[in-house]
């Protein structure tokens, strides 16, 4: 793999025969942010940020608390959730290339979501949660795919060589609005409960409507032959990003509830991610321009690094302050797994960007699924359950290394000069 073919041309320029890459942040975003149109796409995703912040941490504790789930059924309602949110994804993700519009996907999944919202809201049991849940989240796949495809074919259409960079600034846009919403998620509770929280959630889904019902979406016409900037297929690197997703999946479902049964108070996780989402803001565009300089790959090791780190943290410490402090690291992780992996995933399939955006959110999803099974091992919920996710992140590791080291030795022998006879 060619030092990583990430084409951000905008962002790095090479200056004459010593090749130093000189990098502007400043100049790539001013282009970013004035892009046609591109301001409806940073308000939808801040948006629908907002409204998906507002619930995700306190979601699970929801299921447990107000409604009287166990930890078994908590575990179905999400599974079943994320099953036909698969099936939802990947099945769009075919069609998405073929349609003269991609927008009016999203848009009919946010009223989905809504609608699945308001039965939410009336749950009472294990059956109406789980009907309320599915019908909430089951579309939710088809809005990050095709929003992201949409951007890239809007960037590619109307800045060019910040096309990359302006994946992981919307994905960064969606991580402000998530952290904007974490923190009004745990002041609505204290006013409004867990209703007003679901309130919020709902606002997300509107807004995201409301803004693509006047967005014009741009269509790029079809590259022949290889794609520039491409990465080749490798089916080894999209089952080590997955068992990283699985790793996040567990944490993300669990520290909530391990949180709470620690510390007492459902909140804290509220508190918790918004400190992981702050550093996520700066390291997304840092690791953004170093994985233009170092390869992808070498980056989302790093991440994967830093993610063990926090699982052992987590595992072995019982000491809240601790629990802030190692955020950080972990922001590291997340900014890598949600961009620069984001990316690399999209770039093998440049030929058709709703199905290559659609592919990442798949793999996310059947991450989500397999974490939420694979802490049934455990009895209870102990941060023993973070043991898990560190050993997967070994697991995945290992294999990454592995790969890196055949690729450049397959490179070595593909570029050796031949000796003729």
């Amino acid at each position: 793999m060619c030092r990583d073919s990430l084409n951000v041309t905008a962002a790095v320029s090479y200056s004459g025969k010593k090749g130093a890459n000189r990098v502007s942040v400043a100049s790539d975003f001013r282009i970013f942010i004035r892009v046609r149109w591109a301001w409806m796409l940073i308000t939808a995703m801040f948006l629908y940020g907002i409204g998906v912040g507002i619930l995700a941490p306190m979601n699970a504790v929801y299921l447990k608390d107000d409604i009287g789930l166990t930890k078994v059924e908590i575990a179905v309602v999400f599974m079943s959730s994320l099953l036909l949110n698969m099936v939802f994804t990947i099945c769009v993700g075919f069609i998405s290339d073929k349609l003269k519009s991609r927008k009016r996907i999203p848009m009919v999944a946010a009223v989905l979501c809504a609608a699945g919202l308001l039965l939410y809201m009336q749950a009472d049991g294990f059956v109406l949660a789980l009907l309320g849940m599915a019908l909430a989240t089951a579309p939710s796949g088809m809005i990050m795919g095709q929003m992201f495809a949409m951007a890239r074919n809007h960037f590619t259409r109307w800045a060019p060589g910040i096309v990359e960079m302006s994946q992981l600034w919307l994905r960064a846009t969606f991580s402000v609005g998530f952290f904007t919403g974490l923190l009004l998620g745990a002041n609505i509770f204290l006013i409004a409960s867990f209703q007003g929280v679901l309130w919020g959630n709902l606002f997300g889904y509107v807004a995201l409507f409301a803004i693509l019902v006047f967005y014009r979406e741009v269509s790029v016409e079809p590259v022949s032959g290889k794609p520039k900037g491409g990465e080749p297929f490798s089916l080894v690197m999209l089952i080590a990003l997955l068992l990283l997703l699985c790793a996040d999946a567990i944490r993300g479902l669990y520290l909530p509830l391990v949180v709470n049964e620690r510390f007492g108070d459902p909140r804290l996780a509220s508190y918790i991610w918004s400190a992981q989402a702050i550093f996520e803001l700066l390291f997304m565009t840092i690791a953004g321009y170093w994985a233009a300089k170092y390869g992808s790959i070498r980056i989302i090791i790093l991440g994967g690094v830093c993610a063990f780190i926090t699982y052992i943290t987590y595992a072995t410490v019982d000491y809240l302050p601790v629990f802030f402090i190692v955020q950080p690291l972990y922001s590291i992780f997340v900014s890598i797994l949600l961009g620069v992996a984001m990316g690399y995933v999209q770039r093998m399939f440049l030929h058709r960007t709703g199905f290559g955006a659609s592919v990442y959110v798949f793999i996310t999803q059947t991450a989500s699924l397999i974490g939420y099974v694979l802490p049934l091992m455990i009895k209870g919920i102990t941060p023993n359950i973070f043991y898990i996710p560190a050993a997967l992140v070994i697991v995945s590791l290992t294999t990454i290394v592995i790969f890196m080291f055949k690729e450049q030795k397959m490179k070595r022998i593909t570029n050796r000069p031949q000796i003729s006879h």
